[in-house]
């Protein structure tokens, strides 16, 4: 008899443990449905991005701007933009009617160096150039290769180069880079046109 009576309790507990699991299975399901249908919940403010200026440079403290220009001739500002805190790696973009447009190294397709562009969402190529203040148009390349980094810069007369960098607000400087993912000469292909390699401005230590 006593050991039926204490079957009995320990059913008896086993059940409300059951109920207990049940009912909070429950209560945590309603509460994950009312944050998905509950848009009016507060959300965390994103800061606003930054923006890097994109400069050609050379070591004597020359510095030229470097533009996006149509085949209007109409410029656009090249920028870096700095999404977060961190600011290790940007993403290179051209700023264009309001717009992002993503700049990457193209396939050189038989030329010597692989040329820097914007690509439009509808598959147009627009130049990046470098000006300086004589107002020379200098072209910007992929010019050399370590690793997974290429090398870009402008280029004047066929023998004087200038690094590509992006400058903060603050005066960091980061350079702009070619980067490489995989092995193959097209890394990818982004609104129709095959690239050679993705373009960020990374952080170096000097």
């Amino acid at each position: 008899m006593a050991t039926t009576i204490q079957l009995f309790k320990t059913c008896k507990r086993i059940h409300v443990l059951i109920a207990f699991i049940f009912c909070f299975s429950i209560a945590s399901a309603q509460v994950t449905e009312e944050a998905h249908v509950n848009p009016n919940k507060p959300e965390t403010e994103l800061p606003p991005d930054i923006l890097w200026d994109v400069k050609a440079y050379r070591p004597e403290a020359v510095l030229l701007k470097v533009k996006a220009i149509d085949k209007r001739g109409k410029q656009y500002d090249v920028k870096a933009i700095q999404y977060s805190d961190d600011a290790s790696v940007l993403d290179v973009k051209i700023i264009m009617n309001g717009e992002r447009v993503p700049v990457k190294l193209l396939v050189k397709s038989g030329n010597e160096y692989y040329p820097l562009k914007g690509i439009t969402p509808d598959g147009n190529i627009i130049d990046i150039k470098a000006l300086s203040e004589r107002g020379e148009i200098l072209p910007i390349k992929g010019v050399s290769k370590s690793g997974n980094v290429i090398h870009i810069r402008a280029i004047s007369g066929g023998t004087i180069f200038y690094n590509i960098v992006a400058i903060s607000p603050e005066g960091q400087f980061n350079d702009v880079k070619g980067v490489k993912m995989i092995s193959s000469e097209v890394e990818a292909n982004i609104y129709g046109v095959p690239i050679f390699s993705h373009v960020k401005a990374l952080h170096q230590n000097y």
